[in-house]
């Protein structure tokens, strides 16, 4: 990574403005953290500028809120926090002017405070350079920590860099760090595993990755077209008509290319798109009219984890199936536990992928499990990050 850390800039007595993603999930009713998995992976670069004796001034977003919205408040989350921490988290009653100003001037050496939600203010997102001078007048230094958020353009991710020193954190860091190399210079066989809904939304992707991988496994509901592409009929199950061309192009260019590209040979069809719907495993030549297809079956299963097991570095993007009903989820589980006991490089994109191996209790058995859905398919597209870019090269 060519981008300066924390590690290279003197923070002792400074105040030092941090960008975190704490847009953890909340519960409706109670307004409870679900999942601080998010808060947890800030916390190295926190205790870090702790024990350097920074003053540190953390900032984030959660939620989409239209102007103040009371249960979109970080209050819960400076609570959860210090208690993470052991020591009290103070909590600003706004991000700029008087009141986060008041806060900022009374902190302590080696203290920390949370600035309210960002995106009280619509200046945030529109990366308004008042408002990015604003946040910045807070502190001396600005370090993003926050991958999640790396591919916006926001005043807290690449606004304030123009105001101050601007370092990657640890968490930053070790993002770009698994998925460059595993860009760059990845151990071989190199697999990737691709997922979701739609082609459409990994075009990119698809077309920035194939020169670089061995094999191109294909699952999810993007595994429709694909197979639609080879004349095989998918009854009702979902398909881009408008992509069948690029998946006929993308085919025949792995084949051109010498890549391993593996499509579904039985699914798990469903006569409706519902939890509770009936369903049979099927070869998908022999799909029942007016089913739809939402799982990989058994011999997919089977297929794919051969292929998976012969690589040294897997990227893994997009659920196989709908995980989000049990009776679709198995797919998905299938290849977690796949890779859970794999002896390679196992780097998992944020979202939707990561909630599914989370869920599974897998987690900690994977390489890296990206926190940044956005901004880790952005990165895996080729293209520049907004919030990366802004920092301080080495």
């Amino acid at each position: 990574m060519n981008k300066k850390t924390v590690r290279d800039i003197d923070v002792a007595g400074k105040k030092v403005l941090v960008r975190v993603d704490f847009n953890v999930p909340l519960d409706k009713k109670t307004g409870e953290i679900n999942d601080d998995t998010r808060i947890k992976a800030a916390l190295p670069t926190i205790k870090y500028l702790i024990e350097h004796k920074a003053k540190v001034i953390l900032c984030s977003h959660l939620g989409r809120p239209k102007g103040v919205t009371p249960e979109l408040t970080l209050k819960p989350v400076a609570q959860r926090l210090g208690k993470l921490l052991g020591e009290p988290v103070q909590i600003a009653g706004d991000c700029i002017g008087p009141r986060a100003e008041g806060v900022a001037a009374g902190l302590k050496d080696g203290e920390v405070m949370l600035l309210e939600n960002l995106r009280f203010h619509e200046e945030e997102e529109k990366d308004d350079p008042a408002f990015a001078k604003s946040l910045a007048s807070l502190a001396e230094v600005y370090v993003n920590d926050a991958f999640g958020t790396a591919h916006r353009a926001h005043a807290s991710t690449a606004g304030v860099a123009k105001y101050l020193p601007a370092v990657a954190g640890f968490l930053m860091e070790k993002e770009l760090e698994y998925l460059g190399k595993a860009l760059a210079e990845p151990k071989r066989p190199f697999a990737m595993i691709v997922g979701g809904a739609k082609v459409s939304d990994k075009i990119t992707m698809l077309e920035n990755i194939l020169p670089k991988v061995d094999s191109l496994v294909i699952g999810g509901g993007m595994a429709n077209t694909f197979l639609k592409a080879q004349g095989f009929d998918v009854g009702k199950s979902k398909v881009e008509d408008e992509q069948l061309d690029f998946a006929r192009g993308l085919i025949a260019k792995a084949k051109e290319k010498g890549v391993h590209l593996l499509l579904p040979v039985d699914a798990v069809a469903a006569e409706e798109f519902d939890a509770g719907s009936p369903s049979q495993t099927v070869p998908v030549d022999k799909v029942p009219k007016g089913w739809q297809l939402l799982d990989i079956g058994p011999q997919t299963v089977s297929r794919f984890s051969e292929e998976i097991k012969k690589a040294h570095t897997v990227v893994w993007n997009g659920p196989v199936g709908v995980f989000e009903f049990a009776a679709f989820a198995r797919g998905t589980q299938a290849i977690a536990s796949v890779l859970a006991k794999l002896d390679a490089t196992t780097i998992i994109g944020g979202g939707d992928t990561a909630a599914a191996v989370e869920r599974q209790g897998l987690a900690d058995k994977m390489t890296h499990v990206s926190t940044g859905g956005g901004a880790s398919l952005e990165f895996l597209e080729g293209k520049t990050l907004p919030g990366v870019a802004a920092l301080l090269d080495k």
